[in-house]
């Protein structure tokens, strides 16, 4: 019977983990062995009684828990500690940050590890239950709309009351995918004015289907600008003027923004400059989503709430998912439950198929060696 080991995340300020009570009692039923280092959950509010009661066997500390298990489930990377109490061979599937962490990826070879980073899954309809990036941009694009109520000194929803009317606050988002989507969403639940932007004109649907306006330059090159796989194209110099200015003239009339736009293996795209900020009004509050990928609000720094000289705040919060670490982590755990069935055998084995798709495509060490051909160097 396979051991899958579930540890403790030891990198600074993560409080998720990698499976709840939920997903061991269905890992268990699926053929596996689940063997879970004391305390792991505790961040989420996930307790030790709780995973011994799901059938795991509660190891005391991390050598415990890593050194017979042919399977790590980890929420982020595995730090050198944990790599070396790796048996050869071992599988690890975790959100690895493979651009930024290569020193992690290198360990894990050295190791003999075979490592999948989850990021790496490929968005088809097999692979949906399995996909990370989505559960948890989904949870961060709410996150991020509850931190700018918090840091936003007014209220959100208009309100009219005996001593006169409160003024709906106005919110833009910028980038309209899952974690857009989703803060669109709660940011008009929770009674504001909304509005959102996207490169991609498939996007204008989306946005109004959830009761907020789209902000672009619609002409003819704008209606054009998405090629048949859903990506967008390169818009000319001419446009990108236009759709600047509209964009910076709509900034400066903001309680709220909220920027999303991450681009995987790169630097966060600029998207709000130093000279946007300084059209806010103060009071206003900026939060950037993508601020530990540099960000793309101008003057963002990671971790901080960084307050510039006209008031408004620009939040540069890491890991919101990790804010909500309950949710967050049963929507991981239950991703990577789904991920490791594809480990199995039609007798229940061990046996990944490393030609299927999605095994093939998020496989990043094997071997003693980095193969994913996107990070050999």
């Amino acid at each position: 019977m396979p051991v899958i080991a579930v540890t403790k995340e030891r990198r600074a300020g993560e409080t998720r983990v990698a499976a709840t009570p939920e997903t061991v009692k269905k890992l268990i039923g699926a053929g596996f062995s689940v063997v879970v280092e004391a305390g792991a959950g505790g961040a989420a509010n996930f307790v030790d009684a709780d995973y011994e009661a799901a059938g795991a066997t509660l190891a005391r500390d991390l050598k415990e828990a890593v050194g017979q298990a042919d399977i790590l489930f980890k929420v982020r990377a595995p730090v050198d500690e944990e790599i070396a109490a790796l048996k050869t061979g071992a599988i690890v599937a975790a959100t690895l940050n493979p651009y930024q962490e290569k020193d992690a990826l290198q360990a894990l070879a050295a190791q003999g590890a075979t490592a999948f980073a989850m990021e790496f899954v490929p968005r088809i309809t097999r692979a949906q239950v399995m996909d990370v990036l989505s559960s948890q941009a989904n949870l961060a694009g709410y996150r991020a709309v509850i931190e700018a109520a918090e840091a936003y000194g007014k209220a959100l929803p208009m309100m009219m009351t005996a001593a006169g009317t409160v003024a709906a606050a106005k919110v833009f988002i910028m980038g309209v995918g899952v974690a857009g989507l989703q803060a669109i969403a709660t940011a008009r639940r929770m009674g504001a004015v909304v509005t959102a932007t996207d490169v991609r004109p498939a996007t204008k649907e989306q946005v109004e289907s959830l009761g907020a306006k789209f902000l672009a330059v619609e002409d003819e090159e704008f209606k054009n600008a998405q090629t048949e796989g859903g990506y967008a194209k390169e818009m000319s110099a001419e446009y990108q003027a236009k759709q600047a200015e509209l964009v910076s003239s709509h900034i400066a009339k903001q309680d709220i923004v909220i920027t999303t736009a991450l681009i995987p293996g790169r630097p966060a795209p600029r998207l709000v400059s130093a000279a946007h900020v300084a059209s806010m009004k103060p009071g206003s509050v900026i939060v950037d989503l993508a601020v530990e990928q540099g960000g793309n609000v101008e003057g963002a720094k990671l971790g901080e709430v960084a307050q510039t000289a006209n008031g408004v705040k620009i939040l540069g919060r890491p890991n919101l998912p990790g804010r909500i670490a309950a949710d967050a982590s049963a929507l991981y755990a239950r991703n990577l439950f789904a991920f490791a069935g594809l480990f199995l055998d039609k007798e229940g084995k061990l046996a990944p198929d490393y030609e299927d798709e999605i095994l093939k495509a998020a496989l990043v060490t094997k071997d003693g060696a980095v193969v994913h051909p996107n990070l050999k160097s």
